[in-house]
């Protein structure tokens, strides 16, 4: 097997993990993506990205709570449902781990710099973005 054809289809494999993130993980079928054992897929995704396949689904599931935390008025339970967790205590463990506080504590954090509910922050806007959209006309 060519060193490219391996990466696209460790490609493959990452892009369906990625599209099926809320859904439970199963190594099996992810290495079936890559046409791989499960074994040689694992090996072979922590070789090329540095992470194994579940550090990857965590880091993107964790990713896009804090996107709904800040941007969706839904429980913090309801989204660690949507996410993919079933237990609120894990899904806490691991946000806290992840992010370094807790989901309830992220969400009041943040929401509190915003001066409208829902909407992210001002400080979470890039400067170069802010800056196009936020001067006024003939600056």
């Amino acid at each position: 097997m060519t060193a490219n054809s391996k990466y696209k289809r460790l490609i493959s494999a990452r892009d369906y993990i990625a599209d099926h993130y809320h859904a439970p993980f199963s190594l099996t079928e992810a290495a079936a993506h890559s046409f791989m054992s499960p074994f040689h897929f694992l090996r072979a995704f922590k070789a090329n990205y540095g992470e194994t396949p579940n550090e990857f689904l965590i880091r993107l599931r964790i990713s896009k709570a804090k996107q709904m935390l800040i941007t969706e008025n839904a429980s913090v339970s309801e989204i660690c449902e949507r996410v993919g967790y079933a237990s609120l205590g894990s899904f806490s463990s691991l946000f806290l781990k992840q992010v370094g506080m807790a989901p309830t504590v992220y969400r009041r954090t943040l929401w509190q710099l915003s001066n409208e509910p829902f909407r992210y922050p001002i400080q979470a806007i890039p400067a170069c973005y802010a800056y196009h959209f936020l001067r006024k006309p003939g600056d």
